[in-house]
């Protein structure tokens, strides 16, 4: 006799909620917000950067002296203040850092450089997928593809979509940045000159990096002091992305039944971390009030997010980062049915 592994459910990872007002606007949700969460403060912008900048530093320092069995540890550390570095971008990006673009842009480039990441590519890209959240046509961000879709991959592509779709999600990020952020070509007028700028700047700063660590260091400085702090970057990159956009309840919209509020609203989570995540990532995790407003700086995300579950709590989704929910998500959320939502790769085929 044998037993039957129970398989992983499509209910109760996120509840229905109930439906909004389909006159209700954004602008109404913002309205209800108070004035003080989109205000900047120069000195918690700039602290951030000193401290997550000590962070990194700290953490490579650790590593140079530490014995081997820390260096699990130092690499998760050291990588998770890297993520933060991302975080005080991703504000630079939406312009939420300073009042001064060439400022947003300096900074944006400047601590992206650990990240090997093209920020002006990103901007571009990631501000698309603020503007058509959930957008089944648009949405760019850990968007599910269609049976159609799907259909059309060659075989190695369906490989490496199941494996992103399933337990190698945290690989996602990566492939991610390899795939989209370097072709300029495929902008055009004043951004692929932007994005050119950017991604030649990363490359000039891995070219010009990678030898002299590797000169000062050896192959095992280039692995250990970039490339595992790397690798746990894109680990949480691709972990706050699908937590914060995946679900089954989550629904993906096509043009004709798209609504912005829902979408914003409705259509991501707040995904709580422990602590220590949270911190080095600055609130990151406080998701929802950053797609209603991109304009609120990543030091406000807490009292926004109060204000928008005081007023507009029953539509709002929540999450909790563990391997549970994780292996959940990564077990039936795989391909997407504009009428029937998530699917798994068994159900679909």
């Amino acid at each position: 006799m044998t037993t039957a592994i129970p398989q992983p459910s499509v209910e109760g990872l996120v509840a229905e909620k109930p439906s909004l007002d389909p006159n209700l606007r954004l602008r109404d949700v913002l309205n209800t917000l108070p004035k003080e969460v989109f205000v900047k403060n120069s000195r918690k912008a700039w602290s951030a950067v000193a401290i997550n900048l000590a962070l990194v530093g700290l953490g490579w320092w650790a590593l140079a002296i530490a014995p081997w069995y820390c260096l699990p540890f130092l690499w998760v550390f050291t990588g998770t203040a890297v993520t933060g570095l991302f975080v005080i971008a991703h504000d630079c990006g939406h312009r939420s850092f300073s009042n001064k673009t060439w400022v947003n842009d300096l900074v944006g480039h400047l601590v992206l450089i650990p990240c090997i990441y093209p920020f002006h590519s990103w901007r571009i890209k990631h501000n698309i997928h603020h503007k058509y959240t959930n957008h089944l046509e648009i949405d760019n961000a850990w968007k599910a593809y269609t049976q159609e879709e799907y259909d059309s991959f060659d075989a190695i592509e369906r490989w490496a979509y199941r494996g992103l779709r399933g337990k190698f999600w945290w690989l996602a990020s990566a492939v991610h940045w390899a795939r989209l952020h370097f072709q300029w070509w495929n902008f055009e007028g004043k951004e692929r000159e932007q994005v050119k700028f950017s991604s030649l700047f990363s490359i000039a700063t891995i070219a010009i990096g990678a030898p002299i660590l590797i000169a000062t260091t050896g192959f095992w400085g280039l692995f250990s002091f970039w490339f595992m702090p790397w690798l746990v970057f894109h680990f949480w990159m691709s972990t706050f992305t699908l937590l914060h956009h995946t679900a089954p309840e989550i629904h993906f919209q096509p043009a004709e039944t798209w609504n912005e509020v829902e979408a914003q609203l409705s259509g991501t989570l707040h995904c709580d971390y422990p602590r220590w995540v949270e911190w080095l990532t600055h609130d990151i995790n406080v998701h929802v009030p950053h797609h209603v407003s991109t304009g609120i700086p990543w030091y406000n995300l807490r009292a926004a997010h109060a204000s928008l579950q005081e007023n507009w709590g029953e539509y709002i989704n929540t999450n909790e980062f563990s391997l549970a929910s994780l292996w959940n998500i990564t077990s039936v959320c795989h391909l997407y049915d504009a009428e029937k939502g998530y699917r798994t790769f068994s159900k679909m085929s």
